[in-house]
């Protein structure tokens, strides 16, 4: 059985040969489909924004049925991410989870552009300022990318507390940062049981 920092490991592992252009492209056949028709057992559940330069699957080498992927705008946290989070550890037992944030988030820049501003946009827009504008205000004084790390690592410390599996099963917590310059996904804070 593999540990949350066992898994992390080969999520790095993964990224290392995507960045370095040697990816591997495992999983992804008719015959990986097939296998899980019947049910699925990921490595990992992976919060991650919705921007489409952020694929998770490519970005650390993995293929269907390899990562429990959970994608929001900003990669904010609302109920049915929380929810989504305890299925996969709970019911799915992944010993990871990542909060995974990324260089030049338009969500991330949205907040900070309120928050430094004042003004806060209408809209459903809106939904952004209030999930990551915390984080802004406790990064401070920070550039963008202290900003983007600072979201990770908070979403990250507030899902421990949110979801009570994540403690009962000692499954691993890691913020994470994608940079589109590169390619690579740099570790910003962890939390292993082991």
């Amino acid at each position: 059985m593999h540990t949350g920092r066992d898994v992390w490991a080969e999520l790095r592992a993964g990224n290392e040969r995507f960045a370095s252009g040697a990816a591997a492209g495992p999983h992804r056949d008719r015959a990986r489909l097939d296998e899980l028709v019947g049910g699925q057992h990921p490595r990992a559940a992976v919060i991650a924004c919705s921007d489409s330069r952020v694929p998770v699957e490519l970005l650390f080498d993995a293929g269907f049925g390899d990562i429990f992927t959970i994608r929001t705008a900003g990669g904010c946290v609302d109920d049915a991410v929380v929810a989504s989070v305890d299925f996969a550890v709970s019911a799915l037992g992944v010993p990871l989870v990542v909060v995974m944030s990324h260089e030049s988030c338009g969500a991330i820049g949205a907040a900070i552009g309120a928050v430094r501003s004042g003004e806060v946009p209408g809209g459903l827009s809106r939904v952004f300022v209030e999930k990551i504008g915390p984080s802004v205000i406790e990064a401070g004084d920070q550039d963008r990318a202290g900003v983007e790390e600072a979201h990770a690592r908070i979403t990250a410390e507030q899902l421990i507390g949110r979801v009570p599996a994540i403690a009962e099963r000692g499954a691993g917590v890691v913020a994470a940062r994608y940079r589109l310059d590169g390619g690579r996904v740099e570790t910003v804070w962890e939390r292993f049981a082991d």
